[in-house]
């Protein structure tokens, strides 16, 4: 198995890290395919990688930044044509019956709420609670990752961790987990 075959086991990993980091489907379609771009440029040079996924990582974290850096400071252009494209789908979706939404299952419930959880917490703390708990990378693989000591990296995932307590302590209860 060639080095770039390897690269692609770790696919699923880097796409669950993308849409938890930019908040959409598409934009973390996007945002892996950037980082096998950049990550094959790389290996074109015939140099070896001892960590894959933790390189892979690094690769995706530090285009992120550099994406997010990028969008500050472009101003947003928008379109005509999308603007009202969308408001015509807005008017077509309040003629739409709702009852499809009313279906949803309590496992859709349960995830959304801890998805949405997960998403409120501010990017570092998110990032390194996904890198440890979802990944299972070491602090020190974190550290290297997120380019912070490993101090910091185990504050934020403490600090993180504890407001995901905070903000989960009522669907706890609700579900059972956790007494009243």
């Amino acid at each position: 198995m060639s080095q770039k075959d390897s690269l692609l086991i770790h696919i699923d990993a880097l796409y669950r890290s993308a849409i938890y980091l930019v908040k959409n489907e598409n934009n973390a379609e996007d945002l892996v395919q950037e980082v096998y771009l950049r990550a094959f440029k790389f290996l074109q040079e015939d140099k070896e990688i001892s960590n894959e996924k933790a390189w892979l990582f690094k690769i995706l974290i530090n285009t992120f930044i550099n994406q997010y850096r990028k969008d500050k400071r472009e101003p947003s252009l928008v379109d005509f044509d999308t603007i009202e494209s969308f408001y015509g789908s807005i008017e077509e979706e309040a003629m739409v019956s709702t009852t499809a939404e009313n279906e949803v299952g309590l496992d859709k419930l349960q995830d959304d709420d801890v998805k949405k959880a997960l998403e409120e917490l501010p990017d570092d703390f998110r990032m390194a609670i996904l890198l440890s708990t979802a990944e299972g990378f070491s602090y020190k693989e974190i550290s290297d990752i997120v380019k912070c000591p490993i101090g910091t990296v185990m504050s934020r995932i403490y600090r993180g961790r504890r407001m995901l307590k905070e903000k989960l302590t009522n669907y706890a209860k609700k579900h059972g987990y956790e007494r009243e």
